[in-house]
């Protein structure tokens, strides 16, 4: 049997996308006047171009709150066009006509679908290169958050080669005290220390005032210069990590940075994590809150649509507020990222299923 949307299908789907964009909209105006105000000394620095505000900000800005709050969005979307729906009793006469409740969700989960995979495509792929742009904007005229220096940094270059920079500083792109080692197996067969070393480009660096010792058995032979150009297949943003970096990184390039920063050795990749698997749960937010917002909204109560929003903007800055504190339990390590990313989903499932039982029939 061929599978038809009926008109009711149709009007519900352009009930909920309409009244998910109108929500986006609203939200996102307010938000954009009061960060207006917020920055509105910054913006006002002669040094700041307007082109660059409108452009290079504003234009990133948008989209990318409007997909961070995309969870949020289509809840309070839910909410409101279904309550208006059974506050107008047209739940009522849909049931009425044979209709089943389990057959009314499905212009729902149709809804919920292309705002699930537009979301994802966005935040996987599109969005992280304009934050790059957004980035380098708030760094450069609001406020740097760039980490620009570090001290006792340990990182495996290669299997077998470890490099050690006692403090590194970004501004000149130098390095100090800076030793690198080559084991084979336990056993260490050279070692070259340098009082500094500067970055060149891609891979590139110059050592300074160096002295590279290689072990022979029981013999040592060393080798002294003021600088050589070598190769290390290390650069500076594998260790100068800041907090916004995950943002500008598309869903394949954070894992293949994840992957590599873990057969380095370095640990504070945690926020990287959680952004990768949050970008996946993301995916399964959008049916669960959906599912919840209608089950709870279908049915036309005595307090009114107000009563309905109400519970459900309660729900969903729960679950906003949840997420952001599973979060900081895979920061500090108490959990799994992926067990962060994933629990809001996990204790959400069980609520939607039991207002769904209690949806009227």
């Amino acid at each position: 049997m061929k599978f038809k949307l009926k008109r009711i299908d149709w009007y519900i789907i352009k009930q909920f996308l309409g009244t998910y964009v109108f929500a986006i909209m609203l939200i996102i105006s307010i938000s954009v006047v009061f960060d207006i105000n917020e920055k509105i000394d910054k913006f006002l620095k002669p040094e700041v171009p307007l082109q660059a505000i409108i452009l290079d900000y504003y234009m990133n800005f948008i989209p990318y709150f409007a997909n961070l709050f995309s969870p949020l969005f289509t809840f309070i979307a839910v909410i409101f066009f279904t309550s208006k729906l059974a506050d107008n009793s047209e739940i009522i006469a849909m049931l009425a006509s044979g209709m089943s409740f389990r057959r009314l969700m499905l212009p729902y989960a149709i809804s919920a679908a292309i705002i699930a995979i537009a979301s994802f495509v966005l935040s996987a792929f599109i969005i992280p290169p304009a934050n790059v742009t957004r980035i380098d904007f708030q760094n450069k005229y609001i406020r740097n958050k760039k980490v620009e220096y570090a001290r006792n940094i340990q990182i495996e270059v290669e299997p077998g080669v470890f490099a050690y920079f006692d403090r590194y500083d970004a501004r000149p792109n130098m390095g100090y005290r800076f030793s690198l080692e080559h084991f084979e197996g336990k056993k260490l067969i050279s070692k070259l220390t340098a009082n500094s070393i500067k970055y060149d480009s891609l891979y590139k660096w110059t050592v300074i005032d160096y002295m590279i010792r290689d072990f022979e058995g029981m013999r040592e032979h060393i080798t002294q210069g003021s600088r050589k150009d070598t190769t290390l297949t290390i650069i500076p943003s594998d260790f100068l990590i800041s907090v916004n970096d995950c943002e500008t990184m598309t869903s394949p390039q954070l894992a293949t940075y994840i992957e590599r920063q873990k057969t380095r050795g370095i640990g504070n990749i945690q926020t990287f994590q959680i952004e990768y698997h949050k970008r996946f749960a993301s995916i399964m937010a959008a049916f669960i809150l959906t599912s919840i917002g209608a089950s709870l909204s279908s049915r036309k109560i005595k307090g009114g649509m107000g009563m309905n929003i109400g519970i459900g903007l309660a729900l969903s800055f729960s679950y906003i507020l949840f997420t952001t504190v599973t979060s900081t339990f895979a920061i500090n390590g108490y959990v799994s990222a992926m067990v962060a990313a994933w629990i809001p989903n996990i204790l959400y499932t069980f609520i939607a299923i039991y207002l769904y039982r209690k949806a009227p029939r």
